[in-house]
């Protein structure tokens, strides 16, 4: 069950889906794979990852009433952009590496009997 099944409900979500379709076309092309970069890799607090969308939104909005255009926003590289924006929250990778390391300790305590 991912982020998006959770939230898919939530008013919040709804209008947050609204202001997304009242972007300019370029934005909204630029949002949609930032979302999917973010679902995938992104913070696993439900309320970092609407809070984080809605950042990007304020962003975007800004953006787009100075006509400027997506890419001045976010730069060329929209994936550095996206860690940049995710660097502060606890992601899915992170509690990975957490789990791995932690294992490795374990192992580590048995086979030598220290705990470093």
């Amino acid at each position: 069950m991912g982020i998006q099944d959770i939230i898919e409900g939530k008013k919040e979500w709804r209008a947050h889906v609204a202001r997304v379709k009242s972007l300019p076309k370029d934005y909204q092309i630029v949002y949609k794979e930032i979302q999917k970069y973010i679902f995938k890799v992104g913070p696993v607090e439900l309320t970092d990852g609407i809070g984080l969308l809605s950042g990007i939104m304020d962003l975007f909005e800004e953006g787009a009433a100075l006509g400027k255009g997506v890419l001045e926003v976010t730069g060329n590289d929209v994936a550095a952009f996206c860690d940049d924006l995710i660097k502060d929250s606890k992601t899915y990778a992170d509690i990975y590496q957490e789990s791995v390391d932690q294992e490795v300790k374990k192992a580590m305590k048995k086979v030598t009997g220290k705990t470093k």
